[in-house]
């Protein structure tokens, strides 16, 4: 059973269309990774899955458990089961990291599971974001995403701005949450790091707005290692003629 599906999806921001007819199904229990280069249009894809404002779609449908989520807000999509960590996650002076999480779960054991499992107990007390490095902030988002339980993740670039330790702890944890809950993961990436911690099932290439090269996510980033996004786009170029 798809848990998203997404069908002749384009997407524009102000008068510039950035997406073009995208279809995409991840299915329940799957990791489905994006590649593709700065300016690509993947956080679009992200931001318009999860409903941001100025990203309007043109045409085509979300679909979210058989259900068509265009028009619906964000705090309506995360009530469905949709969470986002964003690249930069704004600090927010005079609320705790522990008021948000207690907010987020009532289970005092498992909030205390994934403070520790994170490395956040030093960071528990203080204001949320405010000060914390680029690792700090990820490892704070993940935790947040976590205590809401989704049932379908979106990550956009998880080691942007992120050292290997603070990457090799979130993949883990990470990893952990979905095989225990069942949930779906979309991650963006140009790096590809995050994919060495989690069982990541699927992936395919963004270029230009497009989607390309849809199978084994492994072999996709070593192709795209040893022969760069350029290449790609020129085996593609020659698929399509």
């Amino acid at each position: 059973m798809a848990r998203l599906e997404i069908h002749n999806l384009s997407v524009g921001v102000g008068s510039r269309r950035i997406l073009s007819d995208i279809e995409l199904s991840i299915g329940e229990g799957r990791v489905f990774v994006l590649f593709g280069p700065n300016g690509s249009g993947k956080s679009t894809l992200l931001k318009a899955i999860m409903g941001i404002s100025g990203y309007d779609i043109l045409s085509g449908e979300i679909i979210f458990e058989d259900r068509v989520i265009n028009g619906l807000s964000v705090d309506e999509r995360a009530r469905l089961g949709i969470s986002m960590m964003f690249q930069h996650p704004p600090g927010v002076r005079g609320v705790k990291l522990s008021q948000v999480a207690r907010i987020l779960c009532e289970d005092e054991e498992k909030i205390n599971k994934y403070v520790q499992l994170l490395n956040l107990g030093y960071l528990f007390d203080r204001d949320l974001n405010v000060d914390f490095s680029g690792g700090e902030m990820k490892r704070v988002e993940l935790l947040q995403i976590i205590l809401m339980q989704p049932k379908l993740i979106l990550l956009d670039e998880p080691e942007s701005g992120v050292d290997i330790e603070n990457i090799s702890i979130m993949g883990r944890v990470l990893d952990e949450y979905l095989r225990e809950s069942g949930a779906s993961c979309f991650v963006i990436t140009h790096t590809g790091y995050i994919i060495e911690y989690i069982e990541a099932t699927d992936g395919c290439l963004m270029l230009d707005g497009n989607l390309y090269c849809v199978g084994n996510p492994h072999k996709l980033f070593e192709t795209i290692r040893d022969y760069g996004y350029e290449k790609c786009k020129e085996c593609t170029v020659r698929h399509a003629e």
